[in-house]
């Protein structure tokens, strides 16, 4: 998957590019069809001091992409947990998709039963 990532005020180390292509490539395997991931980490000293740092993501995967962010005291912390917010999306769209074949097997196995009858 692809990486862009771009940040506001604060200087990219690679602690920070490995935490977040750590986080991208945990969430590649749940979904490997996704394109692109769009990482923006903001500083924003304008804040109060325990939300300071923003971590936007968005994920480009066929139809509607994923979105989440979130604002944290701590960098890595606010990374974490918006990359365990789109685990959870991804998670949520996979069970639906799984939940609509099985919905639709079982509609047309209860048509050919009843057909046969």
């Amino acid at each position: 998957m692809k990486l862009v990532l771009s940040a506001h005020n604060v200087p990219t180390s690679e602690a920070i590019e490995r935490r977040i292509q750590e986080n991208i490539d945990k969430l590649a395997q749940h979904d490997p069809r996704a394109i692109e991931a769009r990482v923006t980490i903001e500083h924003d000293t304008t804040r109060a001091p325990e939300k300071a740092f923003k971590c936007a993501m968005r994920i480009a995967v066929p139809g509607p992409d994923l979105f989440a962010e979130d604002c944290e005291s701590n960098l890595y912390a606010a990374i974490d947990l918006v990359t365990k917010k789109i685990d959870q999306q991804m998670r949520t769209r996979h069970s639906k998709q799984i939940s609509k074949n099985h919905s639709e097997a079982a509609r047309l196995k209860q048509e050919r039963q009843d057909a046969d009858l």
